[in-house]
């Protein structure tokens, strides 16, 4: 599980940033608390702001190291030769600031493994300019310790320590390490267990942007895993579809073959539906249907994975195009211990204050974003929220009313539009 994640100098975050998913010491929704060695973790974060105030960009951060960690290994070498430099990610930093635009940005998660593995915590981090991996290290400590972290490996420019990797292993590392290149990216790809693991960690979690129209039609275009051949899994999924649109009552699935042999075939689905007049019933292209129920369409398979294996689901506005409701039912999941056998975790951001309530949420799985007029976000939880009296937050005080008066910030500065003046007036 995800026990926090920090990072600094990335888009709209100039200074450090930290979501942190461990538990605190209030008492409220103990339920939602999930022990694993030594640590107590949160199931779900909830992350609020106004408009372009910078809560994707944690998102976008999280997803940078993910996707840098599964891809870097191929990055770096000569222009033109068996790599390209321009495969390099480069990150974009805060470019408001002389002292940031060309400075590196870092990046950096703790994570424990299930009781089964030995709930150990890992802590990894790197730094990456335009110009490649400045920093990068690797620690872990096992669930008897208490203390400090054992290091794996750390790298600091050319100097390298991997004290923590077999020999052998080493030598194969430095031999093939570009500067674009992670440790942890090139130790998957030689199938270096210790390294792999964490590569494997990343790969465990799922990302979604529903804001961007192209990855939103992409995912609605995914098939849950087994969904063409197995019927149990078409149960399932007509189970799901159910709970928000029970005018679905099966799926029509069919295979054309293409006459490419280098295309895959491909697979046309219909809902079907029954007719309101008779016994018969009808087949709509499931692409045909709403908005909205193309989108659970394309939650279900990142349910079906994260819930499978653990990870983490991280969700860019998660309440578009749903209705509150399916918003609440799709965090209930999450905090269920029913459902959620494998703890896998949701961090999502949102505009839906009906969520701000506190008998679904502690104040510790509420988050805020606020831009400052400078253009600087910054992250802060409701937990550590302290009002003009210098008071912090109480447990039965009405979330979702406060956060709209403007209690908590984070919200937009109404003004009038007062452009339209003379265009009302003619």
């Amino acid at each position: 599980m995800l026990l926090q994640f920090n990072f600094k100098n990335f888009k709209s975050f100039r200074d450090d940033a930290t979501l942190d998913m461990t538990a605190t010491k209030i008492t409220e929704l103990s339920g939602h608390v999930i022990p694993i060695g030594n640590e107590k973790v949160l199931p779900v974060a909830s992350i609020y702001g106004a408009n372009a105030s910078g809560k994707s960009n944690i998102h976008e951060a999280f997803r940078y190291m993910a996707t840098y960690v599964v891809s870097s290994f191929s990055f770096g070498g000569d222009e033109g030769g068996r790599k390209n430099k321009s495969e390099f990610l480069k990150p974009t930093p805060f470019l408001f600031d002389n002292s940031t635009k060309d400075a590196e940005s870092s990046f950096e998660v703790y994570f424990i493994t299930s009781e089964d593995l030995g709930a150990k915590t890992y802590q990894y981090w790197f730094a990456v300019d335009r110009n490649g991996i400045q920093e990068e290290w690797l620690n872990y400590k096992s669930k008897s310790s208490r203390g400090n972290y054992t290091m794996i490996f750390s790298r600091k420019g050319e100097t390298l320590d991997m004290s923590g990797i077999a020999p052998k292993s080493q030598e194969n590392l430095k031999i093939a390490l570009e500067k674009e290149t992670l440790v942890v990216s090139l130790g998957a790809k030689l199938k270096i267990a210790k390294l792999k693991f964490i590569r494997d960690w990343f790969l465990g979690n799922e990302f979604a942007n529903f804001g961007h129209p192209i990855e939103n039609y992409f995912l609605s275009t995914q098939l849950p895993k087994g969904f063409i051949e197995q019927e149990s899994v078409q149960k399932k999924v007509l189970q799901y579809f159910s709970a928000f649109d029970p005018s679905i009552i099966g799926f029509n699935i069919e295979t054309v073959e293409t006459n490419d042999d280098n295309k895959a075939s491909k697979v046309h689905i219909d809902a079907i539906h029954a007719m309101t007049d008779s016994n018969q019933t009808a087949a709509i292209p499931l692409k045909l249907e709403s908005a909205g129920t193309l989108k659970m369409f394309a939650i279900y398979p990142l349910l079906q994975e994260v819930l499978e294996s653990g990870g983490v689901l991280c969700i860019d506005e998660l309440n578009a195009r749903l209705h509150p409701l399916l918003v609440r039912t799709i965090i209930i999941l999450f905090l269920n211990s029913e459902t959620n056998v494998n703890h896998a975790q949701l961090i999502f951001t949102t505009h839906d204050a009906f969520q701000l309530s506190s008998n679904i949420l502690r104040r510790d799985e509420v988050w805020f974003v606020e831009k400052s007029e400078s253009g600087i976000s910054s992250l802060y939880s409701l937990v550590d929220f302290v009002d003009e009296d210098g008071s912090k937050i109480r447990k039965d005080e009405n979330y979702e009313k406060n956060y709209l008066l403007g209690k908590y910030g984070a919200i937009p500065t109404m003004k009038a539009f007062d452009m339209f003046k003379e265009t009302l007036r003619d």
